[in-house]
């Protein structure tokens, strides 16, 4: 895996952190990871996110959730779709619906980053980062 990956990284860490059933998971904090953590919380898959640590070497600390009292990861899959050595890019006639629209696709577009629900309605297209469910 290349180091430069931040997306990728990140994905991974969340993956082995519920896997695991750890409380949180720290990420370094980049403008694209907060943006996509702002999405996972606002989906619901993750209970908060905040910034840790100073200057140069922030992290995102990252508060995963659980359901019932097997603690089951509300995670079930995280997969990168687009990356470094692959951009892929839809259109907004061709966004992906991620298992019929139970889980979420999270594009980057030109208004920022959402899910292929808010970029269906805003009528935008971009590049599909990864998928969730």
């Amino acid at each position: 895996m290349a180091a430069n990956d931040t997306i990728a990284d990140m994905l991974t860490r969340i993956r082995n952190a519920s896997l695991a059933r750890h409380p949180k998971t720290e990420v370094p904090s980049t403008k694209m990871t907060r943006s996509i953590a702002k999405v996972l919380r606002e989906e619901g898959f993750i209970a908060e996110y905040e910034e840790a640590g100073e200057g140069f070497r922030k992290n995102l600390v990252i508060a995963l959730k659980y359901k019932g009292k097997n603690r089951d990861p509300i995670i079930k899959a995280l997969k990168r779709v687009s990356r470094p050595g692959l951009r892929v890019y839809s259109n907004r006639k061709d966004l992906p619906r991620v298992l019929g629209g139970i889980g979420i696709a999270i594009i980057s577009t030109s208004s920022g980053i959402m899910t292929d629900r808010e970029a269906r309605r805003q009528g935008v297209g971009g590049e599909v980062l990864c998928y969730v469910w």
